[in-house]
């Protein structure tokens, strides 16, 4: 049994679920764990998957007004527990949460590899999105 709850989680246990998704190329190397600690610190909306033995399976974290808008920044499944709809169930818990699909856009930067699926969840690609990126950014894969 798969039990999806909001909880913050530490950096500690993130970087440790980070290892066993592929949410963990998609950082850069500078002040990662100090980043990773604010992220986690300062999300709207923060929501983990466990399974029955209490390990973290899936993951979403989310930026939110709760009235209009809601930018998902992570969302993750242990590789382990891939296609079993645990994306799919978050997604929807942080739908409700920032206010439902009737009142709340939903925006995010997808992972080529993961664009089907959020095709799959009726998701369209956007062509009218603005950016702004200057910071440094040296990749690596957290193991």
């Amino acid at each position: 049994m798969i039990t999806i709850q909001s909880e913050r989680l530490t950096a500690e246990e993130y970087i440790d679920f980070l290892k066993r998704t592929d949410l963990g190329s998609q950082y850069p190397k500078e002040r990662f764990a100090k980043r990773i600690a604010r992220l986690l610190e300062n999300a709207s909306i923060s929501l983990t998957a466990r399974n029955d033995e209490g390990t973290v399976i899936g993951v979403l974290l989310g930026l939110t007004d709760f009235a209009y808008w809601l930018y998902i920044t992570d969302l993750g499944v242990d590789r382990n527990y891939e296609r079993q709809g645990i994306g799919r169930r978050l997604m929807k818990k942080a739908h409700e949460t920032a206010g439902g699909e009737k009142d709340i856009a939903v925006y995010l930067i997808a992972n080529e590899n993961a664009v089907p699926f959020y095709e799959k969840l009726g998701m369209q690609k956007a062509v009218d999105v603005m950016q702004y990126n200057h910071i440094e950014w040296t990749e690596f894969r957290v193991e």
